[in-house]
């Protein structure tokens, strides 16, 4: 039974709060889509599902860094075989939109994952698949000890993508889901 973690990125306020747009906050989108998604794994009698943070309030670490490392902390001790964190990008523009991954390296479990959760999101949003991108320097992909994918599901300076996100929820969880099922062969 696979077990995965889903890291709902960022924290209700600083230390580790996320991006704010079009009326909405990272750390909350991020957490009830990772909600939902554990619902629909945990649902399936082949999946087993944790979540980073259990409350809308949940406050991780007391710092960027611990905040980080409590997160892979908690997968790594729980044994998971396979570590997402989601997140929703930001830019200038507000015209920049869709779907984006990243894992450690290429060739790798954790690219494959990121690539499968980017392609079904994409597939089910609607949302460009931006591609999966190489990151090293990103902790949760650095430390994790299982393949793991960070997905930015949209942009949250984008109103389209930021509403869709928002009004959406389950969308977006069916969609990494689907993303999960394809990389384990279901």
């Amino acid at each position: 039974m696979p077990k995965v973690f889903i890291d709902q990125g960022h924290n209700p306020v600083n230390p580790n709060a996320g991006a704010e747009g079009n009326g909405f906050r990272e750390q909350d989108i991020t957490y009830r889509i990772g909600v939902v998604l554990a619902d629909l794994l945990n649902n399936n009698p082949d999946f087993e599902a944790r979540l980073s943070r259990n409350s809308i309030t949940e406050q991780i670490g007391t710092s960027n860094a611990s905040s980080l490392s409590q997160r892979v902390r908690a997968a790594n001790e729980w044994g998971a075989d396979i570590f997402l964190s989601l997140h929703t990008n930001a830019y200038t523009s507000p015209s920049a939109t869709g779907v984006e991954s990243f894992a450690y390296r290429e060739g790798t479990n954790g690219f494959r994952l990121a690539e499968d959760v980017a392609d079904e999101l994409a597939l089910i949003t609607g949302l460009p698949n931006r591609g999966t991108f190489v990151r090293p320097s990103l902790y949760v992909l650095r430390r994790t000890r299982m393949p793991s994918a960070l997905i930015e599901m949209g942009y949250i300076t984008n109103p389209g993508d930021a509403a869709l996100m928002a009004d959406e929820p389950e969308l977006f969880a069916l969609g990494i889901y689907n993303g999960i099922l394809e990389y384990f062969g279901m």
